[in-house]
This record gives structure tokens, sequence and C-alpha cells, in this order.
């Protein structure tokens, strides 16, 4: 039978499990799909950590996913825009087709919760044809699988959300080496924008420098990082125009100074757990912070055309291979929490071998 890991109750940190799963049966309008590749998120360790709403022991962990489309059941079903071996990305969550200010009604991300029954982390999953995109060509399967949720959350917040995705602004990327915050930076690359990133470590802001940053600043050692940071930016452009944050804390107060008027500061997540406050000389200075979370349907295919066009390649820091290697899989989640990894961490399901999976069906 095919195999999932799903997570098994434990008091403080929630444990892995391999279990047998029947093999779905997919509709006339799904495709059957064999996950190659899945990737790590936070929300996959809050997940385990008891720190994340409706948690399931029974549906697989982990939301991205890099397939093959199988031969349909139904021959008579099979796809024609999917044929059998295409490889294709699914979207991330459902709920959420094209509306621009957020979900049209429930909104849930797969994998490890009880508002979803998907989860990535197993060998088969059967999805509407409507929820896939084609893989870009370029991109590898470790690299494909990297970039739903982190693509998806990166676009969203710098094209739709933060109004500046424009050449020549200046923005900074808070906590650079995190997937979301390296999607950012790359997408703006990409746009055209000077893109400035806060890290705690020299390595990291020399790495997302070779990846085209224009400079970067310590968070930890420099007590006055803004002021540092304000010394890199343009003479002509003496400012910042948007701020993209995932971390939270006193975003709003380290950096309202350095935004210029109706500046943008965009909050997709809250890593340090310590929630974001809006002091009142932001307000007068018509700052706005924006939340902002994931995305639709509409921009998840956005997301990927831009990365086939502009060639944008996910970073991709450590891989291991087999849905059984529990030990190794579980190291990918130690890796996350010490917050070493620069890049996304990916499980290889299975091996990418067409006959072999024809072969399992």
């Amino acid at each position: 039978m095919p195999k999932a890991v799903v997570i098994s109750p434990s008091e403080d940190y929630h444990t892995l499990r391999l279990k047998d799963v029947p093999l779905p049966s997919p509709g006339p309008q799904e495709l059957l799909l064999q996950i190659v590749a899945t990737a790590l998120n936070h929300r996959d360790l809050y997940i385990r950590q008891n720190l994340y709403p409706s948690i399931s022991f029974e549906s697989p962990l982990l939301a991205d996913a890099c397939a093959l489309v199988c031969p349909h059941p139904n021959q008579e079903s099979q796809n024609l825009r999917f044929p059998a071996s295409t490889r294709v990305l699914i979207n991330p969550g459902s709920g959420w087709l094209s509306d621009s200010g957020g979900p049209e009604g429930a909104y849930t991300v797969h994998g490890g919760t009880s508002t979803s029954t998907l989860g990535m982390l197993q060998e088969y999953v059967a999805v509407p044809e409507a929820e896939v995109e084609l893989a870009p060509d370029h991109l590898s399967d470790a690299e494909a699988a990297a970039l739903p949720v982190t693509g998806l959350t990166a676009w969203r917040a710098l094209s739709t959300k933060s109004g500046n995705a424009e050449a020549g602004r200046n923005i900074l990327v808070t906590g650079i080496g995190g997937g979301v915050a390296l999607m950012v930076l790359l997408f703006g690359v990409a746009k055209g924008c000077n893109m400035y990133v806060t890290s705690s470590s020299n390595e990291k802001i020399e790495r997302a420098a070779s990846l085209g940053a224009k400079g970067g600043v310590l968070y930890t050692e420099e007590e006055g990082w803004p002021k540092a940071l304000r010394r890199l930016l343009p003479h002509d452009r003496p400012f910042l125009d948007a701020v993209i944050d995932g971390a939270g804390g006193d975003i709003v107060g380290s950096t309202w100074k350095l935004l210029k008027l109706g500046g943008v500061i965009v909050s997709y997540g809250m890593t340090s757990l310590v929630q974001p406050t809006l002091p009142m000389q932001a307000v007068m200075k018509n700052i706005e912070l924006k939340g902002s979370t994931m995305g639709s349907r509409t921009e998840f295919g956005a997301m990927v055309r831009f990365v086939r066009e502009h060639k944008i390649r996910p970073v991709v820091d450590r891989v291991v291979t087999g849905i059984g290697n529990l030990e190794a899989i579980d190291g990918l989640f130690e890796g996350m929490k010490d917050g070493r990894h620069f890049g996304k961490l990916v499980v290889e399901v299975q091996p990418r071998n067409t006959e072999e999976v024809q072969s399992k069906l």
C-alpha cells in the first residue's frame, strides 16, 4: 500500500509516524498524482510543536509538492491538458480563487490539520485538475517542490500587498535565509527593485548579496541597525518604500523612520511570536501595516508564470531521500528549529522514474 507520514501526539513535540493509506481514486475532473518531492515550512514545525490550530493526527503533513501525473484509472477521463508523466505543482491551499483582498470563503492550507485531508508527505494524491500548474522546466524536482508555499506567500506580499514592486524602489526583507524571505528577494531583484536584507549572520548577508541584494545589516549585533541600513540606501532615494517582514516584534518601531511618507510594512508571519505594535509616529507618517498570508489560485498561477519567464530558482538548503527515512526527515525539522538553514528543506518522496511509477499502480 502507499505510504504517508503523519504525527502521533506527544506532550511537547509530536512525533513522526509512517502509515499505510489507500491509493486515491480520482474523479472525472481530478488527477492522480505521484508525489516526487515535498518541502517543509514553518507552519509544519508549529504543527509538531502544538502551536497551530486544528492539528490532525491522521492527515499527512506538508503543503508543498512537485508531482508526476499518473494514468487515470478511468481511461475515458484521462486528462489531455496534463497527460501522464507531466510534472506539475500543486496549489498549496484551497478555497481562494481570485479576490485580491482575501479568500472568498473558508480557506485552508494543506497538510497536518483537520481542515484539509490533503497533505503532501505521502506517495499519491488525487487533486482537481484546476488546482495544478505545469512545473517550470528549468527547475529540478527539489527546486520545484520548494516553490509553492514560499513562492505564493512572497508573491502576494511583494507584488499584491506592498504596492512597491517596481524598478528602482527600495525594499527591505527581514530575516533572510528563510524560504519566503529568499523568494521575496529573488522576485524583487527580477523586478528591478533595490533589495536590502537583515540577518543574524554575515554569511547569510553575503549569500543574499550573491543573489542580488544591494546590502544587508546584522539585526543582532548592531543595536542601531536601522541607522546602518540608512547608510546603505541610494543618495538619490535615501528611504525605504516597503518592508516585507516575517518575524513580527518591533518591526514598525525599528523601520518607521526609514520609510517614506505612506510607506508600507507587509507582515506575512510572526516567527518571533511577538506581535508588532503601531506607534503614533508611524500613524502620523501615514505608514501602512498590512497582513498577508498565502495567496489566491490566480496569484499562484501568476507566480509560477513569473518564475518560468525569469528562470528564477528557489534556494534549497538540504534534501533527504525516502518517505520512510523518518530519522532524516526529523533532522530537517531540527534544522528548521535551530534556524541555521539558508533556503528550503526538501524531502524526495520517491525517485523520479516514470516506468517505476506506472509499475506501482
